[in-house]
């Protein structure tokens, strides 16, 4: 089969685990320059493949914020590339990288194209508690010049959002969790057996994943049931169904032409060619969406991913989905027509960001990695990555395989359809009688139950936020369904349960 010279490919893939008890603190930097040269040394070519690096990003990092990031990495690796970047905030990046890789590669604008990215909350933690903790580089703003910024830093919430305190992941998502429960009809019980089996079945894979954080596989009771050592966070979310951004997590991707791979000698059977890409975002605010269970955006750029690539959905192999919360892969496979328990084809390569490590905006550039690996050994087989920002709101989809696209790499943007869809009512001043649509419960190491955020609908079907903290009341309505539940939402914003 003749290949275009241009086309793009995938060569090099690296990621670096490191435990602070086993092996000393690290920095982000560390770690990015580990996994980079990693991915140099997998491509093939090595150093020589670092070196003619065009264009570099940074994933930015949650704990770690230089001016340039990449520029760092360069100066610790000696090399030189012709431009830096760094992203905005969002797990979608590394898949939005690719593609924009592709188009780059593509258009002859650039050669070879890199991104690495890292988080050390587990080295952070650890030197704060040891007092070892030493200062990670940095640069001055003042003598450094910003990179351009891949994508856009957003404030994702509305006033009353910040007003009900409805502004991080661990109570947002459990409101998309509760809320896709009683789109499916789910007792309590019902709804905690699919949580487990899904999130026991990520488990499984990070346990025969030896760059997974957490490698010991558990089992539904052991993820769901509140214990000791698995405290409830937000109801229905035990500790072990959440993200987790303790860990010490590098990662880094090298693209090129299919015409420099094979000038610098990598070897044919490492190569992985991205087929197709979609992206898309769900409303910005959550308050406008009108189904908190649903992503319309992944409804719209699943499909569009696979007719792109000329697939159905049973042609893919392999599969990636972003996996923060249980309900992000609820939606993924949801759009995408997928089970959520088939044994042969489990939804993720890596154990997901619970177990597999969740090293803030990088994990797709681990589940790149590990989708890359996956499909070097078994040739010919199709993958399938998705990526996700803020709170189910940004989406990206890519479709790769060692076997050459049957066409040029296709890319998609589908926000203009996706925003032909409604924009969901919302009341500021909503008070009066209302139904909760959807609620969480947040709990306290200590004390337990602490505070309930509510979605609600009032008698016209309008939206508005609520709140509860009164602690008998909390202590009372814990564990309970309470979706359905007539109230009264005063001016405050507090809800007075009328039938719980």
């Amino acid at each position: 089969m003749s290949i275009d010279p241009r086309t793009p490919v995938i060569v090099g893939v690296g990621q670096t685990l490191n435990r602070p008890a086993d092996h000393g603190l690290v920095e982000p930097l560390d770690l990015m320059a580990t996994a980079l040269v990693a991915a140099g040394n997998d491509a093939g070519p090595g150093r020589a493949i670092l070196e003619a690096i065009d264009v570099l990003t940074g994933v930015a990092s949650f704990v770690w914020h230089p001016v340039d990031p990449a520029a760092l990495l360069a100066d610790r690796l000696r090399i030189q590339p012709r431009s830096t970047q760094l992203t905005a905030t969002g797990g979608s990046y590394p898949s939005k990288l690719v593609a924009q890789a592709c188009r780059l590669i593509l258009s002859g604008e650039a050669e070879v194209v890199a991104f690495a990215g890292a988080e050390a909350m587990a080295s952070r933690s650890a030197g704060r508690k040891s007092g070892e903790g030493a200062p990670w580089a940095s640069q001055d703003p003042d003598e450094v010049p910003a990179p351009p910024l891949f994508g856009k830093d957003v404030l994702p919430f509305t006033d009353l959002e910040m007003a009900r305190g409805i502004t991080a992941p661990v109570s947002i998502y459990p409101l998309f969790e509760n809320a896709m429960r009683a789109a499916n009809g789910w007792s309590l019980e019902e709804h905690r057996r699919v949580m487990g089996d899904l999130s026991a079945s990520f488990s499984a894979v990070a346990s025969a994943n030896p760059n997974a954080w957490i490698r010991e596989a558990m089992s539904p009771d052991e993820i769901t049931i509140p214990s000791g050592t698995n405290r409830m966070i937000s109801e229905p979310y035990t500790k072990l169904m959440t993200a987790n951004i303790a860990v010490d997590q590098g990662a880094a991707v090298i693209l090129c032409s299919f015409e420099k791979a094979m000038a610098l000698g990598v070897a044919s059977d490492q190569l992985v060619f991205p087929w197709a890409h979609t992206q898309g975002e769900d409303r910005m605010f959550i308050s406008e969406r009108p189904a908190l269970h649903r992503s319309i955006a992944l409804e719209a750029i699943g499909p569009r991913a696979l007719e792109l690539a000329g697939l159905g959905i049973d042609d893919i192999d392999r599969i990636d989905l972003y996996s923060c919360f249980p309900i992000a892969v609820q939606m993924g496979a949801a759009a995408l027509g997928l089970a959520l328990d088939d044994p042969l084809r489990p939804l993720t390569q890596t154990g997901g960001l619970t177990f597999g490590g969740g090293p803030g905006n990088n994990y797709v550039t681990h589940s790149l990695a590990a989708m890359t690996e996956g499909l070097r050994a078994h040739p010919g087989e199709i993958g399938l990555v998705s990526g996700l920002s803020y709170f189910a709101t940004s989406h990206a989809i890519g479709i790769y395989s060692t076997t050459p696209p049957p066409q040029t790499f296709r890319h998609e943007d589908l926000q203009g359809a996706i925003d032909r869809n409604p924009v969901e009512v919302v009341d500021p001043d909503l008070t009066g009688e209302v139904t909760v649509e959807t609620y969480t419960i947040a709990h306290d190491r200590e004390v337990g139950p602490v505070a309930a955020t509510f979605a609600v609908r009032g008698a016209a079907g309008t939206r508005g936020w609520a709140t509860l903290s009164k602690t008998d009341e909390l202590r009372s309505i814990a564990g309970s369904e309470l979706i359905g539940t007539k109230g009264s939402l005063g001016h405050d914003g507090t809800l007075e349960l009328l039938n719980a």
